[in-house]
């Protein structure tokens, strides 16, 4: 059984914050995760051990076609870089994958660690599928629902004129340390010779863009449950492109919050990075009371 449940216990740890969860690496990580059956909210407390679990940081590039999503990529920037710092500190391993630019790390030890992961075959096929450059996990009708906001339109909420979509990425923003034990891949098979090589039995996924590409890439959400990896979602340390002229018509966070509600109902559980900083979770400067972690 890979998640020790702690049931009916009360954990208060003075002197770290809301959290309680900054400590040395012999500790646990002390996770509360929340997932959706129906219209029901459910949260269960999980100890995790910090050298069997992996961070995998999606698309977090250091430029976007979009306006909005790059000014709210860098404002991100930073509380995750913070978070990661914290979790490497505890043992945990971290990927960075920003997708279609890892050439840009090429010859790199964290590049040549992914590069050199012993093959492990996959229980089920890896994505073989296109989408942006990579493979691509698609919705999947016989589990999901279709998602919660319209995308049609790629989610540029900007106002006034729209960006016009290009590929202006060229690295992961700068702000985001690569640490000497990290590595680097966009690879789905790379990604799970990493995980399977160190025993890694959970995978937390963070970054951007929910809807899109912390969903679909071949190292992300769907792909790794279909792997059978036991994953959450940080739930604060991502966005979504959403655009609010598009239906249901509410706000650009709030229709962040419905994606994360169709993860946590169809995908996998998600929890704040609180759990690891003992901090606050993160919010955007803009975004409305009401929504958010």
């Amino acid at each position: 059984m890979r998640n020790r449940v702690v049931v009916g216990v009360v954990l208060v740890v003075l002197g770290t914050g809301a959290g309680g969860n900054a400590g040395s690496s012999e500790q646990p990580l002390r996770l509360t995760l929340r997932s959706r059956t129906g219209d029901e909210v459910v949260t269960r407390s999980v100890e995790w051990d910090p050298r069997k679990t992996a961070i995998i940081v999606c698309d977090m590039w250091d430029d976007h076609w979009c306006r909005s999503a790059a000014r709210r990529v860098a404002e991100l920037a930073g509380p995750l870089n913070a978070t990661l710092k914290a979790a490497r500190d505890r043992g945990v391993f971290i990927i960075h994958a920003p997708s279609t630019t890892v050439g840009f790390y090429e010859g790199t030890p964290q590049r040549r660690r992914a590069q050199q992961a012993p093959y492990a075959p996959t229980p089920v096929p890896l994505a073989t599928t296109q989408r942006w450059g990579t493979a691509w996990c698609w919705t999947d009708g016989a589990r999901e629902g279709v998602l919660p906001i319209d995308d049609s339109d790629m989610g540029c909420d900007c106002v006034g004129q729209k960006c016009p979509i290009r590929e202006p990425w060229t690295r992961q923003i700068a702000t985001i340390e690569i640490a000497e034990p990290d590595a680097i891949t966009d690879d789905g098979q790379e990604t799970w010779n990493l995980l399977t090589e160190r025993g890694i039995e959970h995978v937390i996924l963070c970054g951007v863009h929910l809807n899109m590409c912390v969903l679909g890439r071949p190292f992300a959400i769907r792909q790794l449950v279909r792997l059978g990896q036991d994953v959450a979602l940080m739930r604060d340390l991502t966005d979504t492109m959403y655009n609010p002229e598009r239906p249901p018509g509410v706000n650009h966070f709030a229709g962040t919050d419905l994606v994360i509600e169709h993860v946590e109902r169809y995908w996998c559980p998600s929890f704040t990075s609180a759990d690891i900083t003992g901090g606050r979770p993160f919010r955007f400067a803009d975004a409305p009371e009401g929504t958010g972690p």
